[in-house]
């Protein structure tokens, strides 16, 4: 078995196309209470692809809107500033792992998965009191992880891959046998290169096994969220079986079944539009 360092994780993640900056500045904005909307909006009207993308998810038929949108500005008022810069964020990170880089994970079914998991833990965090933004960042990179792995370290990970349909244990337990690392692990350390809040790397690190305070926030929300969207079979693939949920994450999150129920359904209504707007490749922009 060839075990990883974290070294070796940090040289495959720099090595990843660069986040544009005005992105980072998206990402650094969510903990700041302070945010000069204005000032980002003409930071996005600068940068011709993201202002693109922004117009693109505002003019969708997703939100049906009467006119058209035509500047940043407009795209913000009609998205909400929360949502244009979730969504800004989800779109450029989706488009960093372009298809055929994932080595023995298919790349497309890999962004439905963890879309369905942003969208739910976004419908699930709006009944949880937490904020909707954040639920749906942490739910869409939760995975991303594997993505790492797959693409930086292919012989490996087919290693990985081969035991887990082998001998039936958990898709973390056999990273850890050959790797030495686990998908939660990478993922929370690229979290750290892009600057998420803490918050999100959190969840990232922790989305299998939520502990202590962790269960009422966005780690056993996120928890959840993946475990309901496996067993709606969203976006679901071949490596993939329904994680254990932990009845103390719904004691914890105070989550009611009419709200479990409600969560499901937008989630399911809203999942083949969303994959269709943000998973668009840059010729179909």
């Amino acid at each position: 078995m060839n075990s990883l360092d974290v070294i070796q994780v940090v040289r495959r993640i720099r090595d990843l196309p660069p986040l544009p900056s005005i992105v980072l500045d998206l990402i650094s904005s969510f903990e700041r209470e302070d945010v000069d909307v204005g000032l980002l909006a003409e930071k996005i009207s600068r940068d011709q692809a993201l202002s693109a993308k922004m117009l693109r998810l505002a003019n969708s038929s997703f939100y049906g809107l009467p006119s058209k949108v035509g500047t940043v500005n407009q795209a913000i008022v009609v998205l909400g500033f929360d949502a244009a810069r979730a969504l800004a964020v989800a779109a450029n990170v989706i488009e960093s792992f372009e298809a055929g880089q994932g080595g023995q994970i298919d790349v497309a079914e890999f962004w439905r998965h963890s879309i369905a998991t942003a969208l739910c833990a976004r419908g699930l965090a709006r009944h949880a009191g937490l904020p909707q933004d954040h639920a749906f960042i942490a739910g869409l990179l939760h995975d991303i992880g594997r993505l790492v792995l797959a693409s930086g370290f292919p012989e490996q990970y087919a290693q990985v891959l081969a035991v887990y349909a082998r001998e039936q244990t958990t898709l973390s337990d056999a990273e850890m046998r050959v790797l030495g690392i686990d998908h939660q692990q990478v993922g929370r350390i690229l979290g750290e290169a892009w600057k998420f809040p803490v918050a999100i790397q959190s969840a990232i690190a922790e989305h299998h096994r939520p502990m202590g305070t962790g269960l009422a926030n966005l780690p056993g929300l996120i928890h959840a969220a993946n475990a309901v969207v496996q067993a709606l079979d969203l976006g679901a693939d071949e490596h993939a079986a329904v994680p254990q949920l932990h009845d103390a994450t719904w004691t914890s999150l105070h989550i009611s079944f009419e709200q479990l129920q409600e969560a499901c359904r937008e989630t399911e209504a809203q999942f083949e539009a969303t994959c269709q707007l943000l998973m668009r490749t840059k010729n179909n922009e």
